[in-house]
């Protein structure tokens, strides 16, 4: 005999499934409404870099950074994390592997451990920064401990004569010629990175005091350094005899420009250097920075003061500049 349901009961368990099918759809709805209400990683990228712009962040450091974290968003892409929500601290921890296996196509060579630094250096920030503005309920990247540093020598040293060698080899009748002669004695007489030598203008030049304004140099910060005599000679002259022309179609105040007239970038300065060396016959490994290693050794070599280094390289820490005292200690030993 078939057993009867009462409609009481019926009406029970339609209302218990309707109340499931409502608890069901609040909860999909409040999560698509978070979802909806956070922004895409892209916009999230965006903001950040906005956010350090606003708090003094320099150009340079803007620009790898944006570089560092599409690059990790990109290879979230590529596994199917597409969602903030999904980037847990495992996938940091993935991600921190991957870079360490990875070998380049080319050569097979891994990494080094300073460039996965530099890498994941930006994710640290950028995770603290999405908790801190509420985007997560913690910081991801807590966790994530970076690479202990190397810390090593210079690759290579220029001595003195290989120095007057590189800055000979310039053809000075030729009017780039002049100018590439007053270029490398201004990096060489200075010591300064390629980027703040791209970042030099006419008015940072104090000829009575042969001294140069290096405005918002690493770190955005500023520094004064003396540019020397022989150097000013060759300066004075590419600015007498050269640069007219070359801007003759430009506005730029740029010190140093192409013979297009326009301000040199990093890539065009380093391998200007780069063929100089090879011209000279010099067969080191470098270019600007090998320039600026080269005048902080000999500096030392001759006598200066670590103080004084520093404030000439213009290195946050004097531990950094304690690196040079090895490379005169080697060379001495020589």
């Amino acid at each position: 005999m078939a057993r009867s349901v009462s409609p009481s009961a019926n009406t029970t368990s339609v209302s218990s499934a309707s109340r499931d099918v409502k608890s069901v759809s609040e909860t999909a709805l409040a999560q698509a409404t978070v979802s909806a209400a956070l922004p895409p990683c892209e916009e999230l990228v965006r903001q950040y870099l906005l956010w350090l712009k606003m708090h003094n962040g320099s150009p340079v450091t803007l620009a790898a950074w944006q570089l560092h974290l599409r690059r990790f968003h990109r290879w979230c892409g590529e596994r199917g994390i597409e969602s903030l929500e999904a980037m847990t601290p495992d996938v940091l921890a993935a991600y921190r592997r991957w870079l360490y296996h990875y070998r380049n196509a080319r050569t097979g060579a891994p990494l080094k451990f300073s460039t996965q630094a530099t890498y994941l250096m930006p994710l640290c920030r950028y995770f603290a920064w999405l908790a801190e503005a509420g985007y997560l309920p913690e910081n991801r990247a807590a966790g994530l401990e970076l690479p202990k540093q190397e810390k090593r020598l210079p690759a290579a040293v220029l001595s003195a004569e290989e120095v007057e060698r590189l800055l000979g080899a310039t053809d000075i009748r030729r009017p780039l010629g002049l100018r590439d002669r007053a270029l490398l004695e201004t990096l060489y007489a200075t010591a300064v990175r390629a980027a703040e030598l791209c970042q030099l203008q006419v008015y940072d030049l104090e000829p009575d005091r042969c001294i140069v304004a290096v405005r918002q140099g690493k770190g955005n910060k500023d520094r004064v350094v003396p540019l020397g005599r022989r150097a000013w000679s060759w300066v004075d002259r590419y600015l007498r005899e050269v640069r007219p022309g070359l801007i003759a179609q430009s506005t730029t105040t740029a010190l140093f420009v192409t013979a297009a007239g326009r301000p040199f970038g990093r890539t065009h300065l380093s391998a200007l250097v780069r063929g100089y060396l090879r011209k000279a016959g010099i067969d080191k490994p470098g270019s600007c920075h090998l320039l600026r290693h080269s005048a902080a050794t000999l500096m030392l070599t001759a006598g200066a003061d670590l103080r004084s280094l520093q404030l000439y390289l213009g290195h946050a820490r004097l531990n950094t500049t304690q690196l040079y005292t090895h490379v005169s200690i080697q060379r001495l030993c020589e």
